[in-house]
């Protein structure tokens, strides 16, 4: 048997590792701006104001927690349960289609054969697509969270706040951090789980009998 070093054990379990310090460093996010933005609405209705270890016991915490919880991992529960069944051509996260030929060539490689930048640019086209649509649904959160923030100070006869003044305070992070720690939760959750345990037929599962020590992707 292969010794196990600190080396290899970081090598070998870097995907999950990663996730999983990107979990915590998110849900201390969320912690820390969810005590300031709880108390924050306590202070305006003139109530005490909570410690952070009794925020971390409050239903406010709690409920936001489990809820991203919940949600992230019937996601993930339908996902590998569905594309065990249904198809997507040409996708990476589906099983082939049986009809599907493998010895095509793959056009992307011919076109791109003496374009560097580009094809640079396409060797990366997935993350940056996947960056942009973030982007995209970051400003969306901030500008719609703006409005919503702003329509409930009207009804109480609060001043309004500039987009910079939601943006840098600890309701809208409360938010965003809530949101991300569940999801590098749930990556970090299925990855490691599909080391030991299987879904006949999902292309989120190795094969039934597949050892465990093997590595498919």
């Amino acid at each position: 048997m292969p010794r196990i070093t600190s080396r290899s054990f970081l090598k070998d379990n870097g995907l999950t590792l990663a996730m999983m310090a990107l979990f915590v460093v998110s849900w201390i996010g969320q912690m820390w701006t969810g005590w300031n933005a709880h108390n924050e609405g306590l202070r305006q209705h003139h109530a005490t104001l909570l410690t952070f270890w009794q925020y971390l016991q409050s239903g406010d915490f709690i409920e936001s927690t489990f809820e991203n919880w919940e949600s992230e991992f019937l996601q993930m529960m339908i996902f590998v349960v569905l594309s065990a069944y249904l198809y997507q051509r040409g996708s990476a996260e589906s099983n082939p289609l049986p009809d599907e030929e493998h010895s095509q060539p793959h056009y992307a490689k011919l076109y791109f054969a003496q374009q560097r930048l580009l094809r640079r640019v396409y060797e990366n086209s997935l993350s940056l697509a996947l960056l942009l649509l973030f982007t995209l649904s970051f400003m969306g959160h901030a500008y719609g969270g703006w409005l919503a923030e702003n329509a409930q100070r009207r009804l109480t006869d609060d001043s309004p706040q500039s987009l910079w003044q939601f943006v840098s305070g600890s309701d809208f992070w409360f938010q965003s951090f809530q949101n991300w720690q569940s999801e590098f939760l749930s990556i970090a959750v299925i990855t490691y789980l599909s080391i030991f345990l299987r879904q006949k037929g999902s292309a989120q599962s190795k094969q039934v009998d597949a050892p465990h020590s093997r590595t498919e992707g």
